[in-house]
């Protein structure tokens, strides 16, 4: 769609590279607003009197004009159906680009399947799990795959819980060892 993605943070560089590394690897550029310590933040109004930045997502135009803000809560990560229908709103063909990301692919016959994210923590320890375990399963990545991620927020009332477990039409969500335990061993 024509879109650079950009991550910044006030934090310096080596934490900005430990932090993803700690997530996998991520897919977009992260920028160090360091110093002067949230220049950048402070100019888009959204640096903290205690010296951090609020989580906020910014949807910028070509010509530079802000059309769209969001600022939430630090541990709430966005909803990227709600990113896409604003940049629908701004990017003319933008439907016909990201119908992709709605397919909904079929999943019959497969035994387990683990919804879950790159950089969860609990998606990490439960691969492991599954892994120890000789557990065969097929990973869906609800960052990506949009009907999924809708898919999981049904069964989570609202919430994407990852990861969230369908083994044969039973549904755990978050990795609970012992519901697995019982449901697979």
């Amino acid at each position: 769609m024509n879109v650079q993605v950009l991550g910044i943070s006030v934090d310096h560089i080596p934490c900005l590279t430990a932090w993803a590394e700690s997530l996998g690897g991520i897919h977009y550029n992260l920028l160090s607003d360091f110093w002067p310590h949230g220049a950048v933040a402070k100019k888009y109004g959204v640096m903290r009197d205690d010296g951090r930045s609020e989580r906020a997502i910014f949807i910028v135009d070509k010509e530079g004009i802000i059309r769209y803000i969001d600022i939430h809560d630090i541990d709430d990560q966005p909803d990227n159906e709600v990113l896409l229908n604003e940049l629908k709103k701004i990017i003319p063909d933008a439907d016909e680009k990201i119908n992709h990301l709605y397919e909904d692919e079929e999943r019959s016959g497969e035994k387990v399947v683990m919804y879950c994210t790159p950089w969860c923590p609990d998606c990490r320890r439960a691969r492991t799990w599954l892994e120890d375990h000789n557990i065969e399963y097929t990973e869906v990545d609800v960052s990506t795959n949009l009907s999924a991620a809708r898919q999981i927020r049904s069964w989570g009332d609202g919430f994407q819980i990852t990861p969230t477990f369908d083994i044969n039409g039973t549904i755990i969500l978050d990795f609970n060892e012992e519901e697995l335990e019982k449901t697979l061993l």
